[in-house]
């Protein structure tokens, strides 16, 4: 089946899209990560959440998914299969874990959570056929 030149543009500008908004995610988480590990005290936090995990250590997980993700954002400008359901893996995983850390940064995190909300969509029903 021969798709118009239309459709096309839309299933590779949906992909540039998602894949440019992994890279922002991955950056920002990045940014929260150095930032937790650096200077701890910089998060508040109320009397009593029912999970608690030292900030330095949210950090440090925040770094890793923040680089993850931004590699498989990169990668998903390949187009490759692969690369997409990394993305919709890694996007989940950052979505898990800003809603943990909604207690240290509620707003840094909703913000977070519906940009994987949206890579997730975006990658789960761009049409990739003829790229």
């Amino acid at each position: 089946m021969t798709r118009s030149p239309e459709s096309r543009a839309w299933a590779v500008g949906g992909m540039v899209f998602a894949a440019s908004a992994a890279i922002v995610m991955g950056i920002w988480q990045l940014i929260v990560g150095i930032a937790a590990v650096a200077n701890d005290e910089f998060f508040i936090t109320g009397p009593e959440y029912t999970y608690s995990m030292d900030l330095t250590a949210w950090g440090w997980i925040h770094i890793a998914l923040g680089a993850l993700v931004v590699l498989v954002g990169f990668l998903l400008f390949t187009g490759s299969g692969f690369a997409r359901v990394m993305g919709i893996f890694f996007a989940c995983l950052v979505a898990i874990n800003n809603f943990f850390f909604l207690p240290y940064y509620p707003l840094w995190s909703i913000i977070v959570i519906a940009l994987a909300i949206f890579v997730i969509w975006a990658l789960a029903t761009a049409d990739t056929r003829d790229l």
